[in-house]
């Protein structure tokens, strides 16, 4: 069989991730079963809880084995099909191995892309995939926003943080973000339309506390986290009475070594404050993507919705996109193109 460009794991991070734990290797292309498609991946995603995945502990997803492939969202064309719902040539998104071609079953982790999408290929990895579902869900079915709330986002200028706070204001919410560097906390407001934001670089516990005190003068209503750490620990002080905090990731926590995290001192709030505090994951939600994705895309057309994709080219690039993830230099969302689309949707 032809050689299949493969990212694997070749030995495990204890901390921050480098290029060696990574290598490209030629994997043989999988013997279809009843049931499966061979695909011919376009666009891989690259998210923050892929880390999870690196070590030895379970996470969501089983702990990637030395020498496997990274599992991934990607977008691709049907190359072969032994299932009777999907034929060669159709357009589909599936989570798996992170390779130039790759072989999926169908179900609730791999679908047939949408005939009718006006949004480029790569935009159902970003806005219309696994960030903009995790954003929308997050936020509406999980935080449940009301007119006139609070919503206070930390990874305000990330991929999932930058849709959350846009599909707040949406819902009439008044939004405050948390990102780090003058250059992304000018997008947060000035591109994102965010009410105000918080420069979390250089802040203590203490520091981030009064900040969000003085832009949130009346307590926050809803805290959706993708941080976790002390940017957690300082929104749970200015909460309000029966907040609710949406946790979506804890990305200040995925690179830590054992006995380097932070004590949390406001945990009680919680207690005090009787607070809702709710982690999910989007798949869980996968009977109602095409009615999410169908609202995203429109408010994208009538302007309402902006959202960046960070695009790295070819499968080589993969684990200098991926640490970009943790280091803070992308500018939304970190996908590779694998292949060139041979053709639009």
């Amino acid at each position: 069989m032809p050689g299949n460009k493969t990212l694997v794991l070749v030995s495990r991070p204890n901390g921050p991730l480098a290029p060696d734990h990574f290598a490209i290797v030629d994997k043989e292309i999988p013997a279809l079963a009843e049931g499966q498609i061979k695909v011919r991946n376009f666009y891989a995603s690259l998210d923050p809880g892929i880390r999870k995945t690196l070590g030895e502990d379970k996470s969501y997803w089983q702990p990637t084995p030395l020498g496997a492939a990274l599992t991934a969202n990607t977008v691709g064309r049907v190359l072969e099909s032994r299932h009777a719902g999907f034929q060669p040539g159709d357009l589909v998104f599936g989570t798996g191995a992170m390779q130039e071609i790759s072989v999926y079953t169908p179900g609730k982790m791999c679908w047939k892309l949408p005939p009718d999408s006006r949004l480029p290929l790569s935009a159902h990895v970003s806005i219309l995939g696994g960030t903009g579902l995790t954003a929308y869900f997050g936020l509406l079915d999980v935080g449940k926003p009301q007119a006139g709330e609070t919503v206070l986002v930390s990874g305000a200028a990330g991929a999932v943080g930058s849709i959350v706070g846009q599909i707040a204001k949406i819902k009439g919410c008044r939004v405050i973000g948390i990102a780090g560097g003058p250059e992304k906390t000018r997008r947060v407001v000035e591109k994102y339309g965010f009410d105000g934001v918080i420069d979390y670089r250089g802040k203590s516990r203490e520091d981030l506390q009064a900040a969000i005190a003085e832009l949130c003068p009346d307590g926050v209503d809803l805290y959706f986290d993708n941080i976790g750490g002390i940017q957690l620990d300082a929104a749970l002080s200015q909460m309000k009475w029966r907040g609710r905090v949406a946790v979506c990731g804890l990305i200040s926590e995925y690179e830590r070594t054992e006995g380097s995290g932070q004590i949390m001192h406001n945990l009680f709030s919680i207690v005090a404050k009787t607070l809702r505090v709710e982690g999910f994951l989007s798949f869980v939600y996968h009977q109602q993507f095409r009615e999410a994705q169908r609202e995203l895309e429109q408010w994208i057309l009538e302007g309402r919705l902006v959202y960046d994709d960070y695009i790295r080219e070819g499968i080589e690039s993969a684990p200098e996109a991926f640490m970009a993830l943790f280091s803070g230099a992308n500018n939304g969302k970190v996908m590779v193109r694998i292949a060139a689309p041979d053709d639009a949707i």
